[in-house]
């Protein structure tokens, strides 16, 4: 694949979590600087975290998609400009060092807003992966920023009955069983 297919492929990993895909375009060395913010198994490297990444983004957005507006490219590096759609349907869980950090209960709200990604290349796959997000639309869309009071309320319920920690315990499992999906998967000629 070309640099450009490449990063389409990655977004696709992420749209559909295609064990096969993410094999084909991620790099066993695969780093991904933003699963800070992400449940633990998105720090794995190669195609797992990238796995694993898909699936903590899909628990939270149905119909999620990424259109891109514009790539640029060198021999290592492939810069994507896109929009990041879907619809909330699922609690959307921010993490600090693995633990939760913040639960936003599923408002059925659409989120559209604009991300920039660069993605490090070598031998022919994707190795490296950060972003810089427009997440105070993305928060604003779904009534986090500024706090709209009914989902400022339901956050807080959610962490007062312990929902909001059963929750980000969820997310997690989800997350480490699709970074898993990669190990079980039948190979060719078998």
């Amino acid at each position: 694949m070309d640099p450009t297919e490449l990063a389409h492929g990655l977004f696709r990993v992420i749209e559909t979590g295609d064990p096969a895909l993410a094999a084909e375009v991620v790099h066993e060395d695969f780093r991904n600087r933003e699963a800070a913010v992400a449940p633990p198994a998105c720090a794995l490297p190669g195609p797992a975290g990238v796995l694993a990444s898909a699936a903590w983004m899909r628990s939270a957005f149905a119909d999620l998609r990424f259109p891109v507006a514009g790539i640029a490219r060198n021999d290592d590096q492939v810069w994507v400009r896109l929009r990041m759609r879907g619809r909330h349907t699922g609690p959307f869980v921010r993490y600090r060092d693995g633990a939760l950090d913040q639960a936003v209960p599923p408002t059925g709200r659409d989120i559209d807003f604009e991300q920039i990604h660069v993605l490090g290349l070598r031998d022919g796959k994707v190795v490296s992966h950060e972003a810089v997000r427009d997440d105070i639309t993305m928060l604003g869309q779904l009534g986090v920023f500024p706090p709209a009071p009914p989902t400022a309320l339901r956050m807080i319920a959610w962490r007062l009955t312990g929902r909001a920690t059963r929750a980000a315990a969820r997310v997690a499992t989800e997350a480490a069983g699709a970074a898993a999906l990669l190990h079980v998967q039948p190979t060719e000629g078998r």
